[in-house]
């Protein structure tokens, strides 16, 4: 049995804008840096390997929550979301010729134009997640944490989701030979202690 913890990278400008990120390489803003500086990974996760897709805000969210470099990882990179990358989503929310439609409403095969849907996402996910041989925690995206989460749950992007991704908070995913489990509850990460 091998453990899953997946955490959502810190804000960026785009994030605090609504601005679809996508494949665009943002870093973390500075409020988002100085805020993981002052949390860890709760114990039990010190010692897990440690994974990040190779964008520059999964990086560098690894590097200040846990002072070390993380792993890349490429299947771990965010969704392309095509031709959408940078625009607002309550902007194509509100036209009705942009094709946009709400999560709950993709299916596995819907995807942005010129972008990824959640299936092709998964076709690179699961692979990587299977070849895992240790406990670990991947830094990476909620569209990533949201297909792997699917997997893992059972749900097809078909109506509500059954889990809501926030940040700061490990979701923690079973991997065995009987399948995938999620643990229901995410695990908060804690405030690291003043001298550490």
């Amino acid at each position: 049995m091998i453990r899953l913890a997946l955490l959502r990278h810190g804000p960026t400008a785009w994030n605090r804008a609504g601005r679809i990120q996508g494949r665009t390489d943002m870093p973390l803003d500075p409020e988002a840096a100085a805020d993981l500086q002052a949390l860890r990974l709760p114990a039990e996760w010190h010692d897990a390997d440690l994974w990040a897709s190779p964008m520059q805000r999964a990086a560098q969210t690894a590097a200040h929550l846990t002072g070390r470099a993380a792993r890349c990882e490429p299947a771990l990179m965010e969704m392309n979301w095509g031709d959408w990358e940078g625009l607002h989503g309550a902007d194509l929310r509100a036209d009705p010729l942009s094709g946009y439609r709400d999560i709950e409403h993709w299916g596995w095969g819907y995807s942005p134009p010129g972008g990824e849907s959640p299936a092709d996402l998964r076709a690179r996910l699961v692979p990587w997640a299977c070849g895992l041989t240790r406990d670990s925690v991947a830094i990476c995206h909620i569209g990533v944490m949201r297909v792997l989460l699917a997997h893992a749950t059972g749900w097809g992007f078909d109506g509500p989701a059954p889990f809501r991704i926030k940040r700061n908070r490990l979701y923690v995913i079973t991997l065995s030979d009987r399948g995938w489990t999620a643990l229901p509850e995410p695990i908060r990460l804690e405030a690291r202690p003043p001298c550490a």
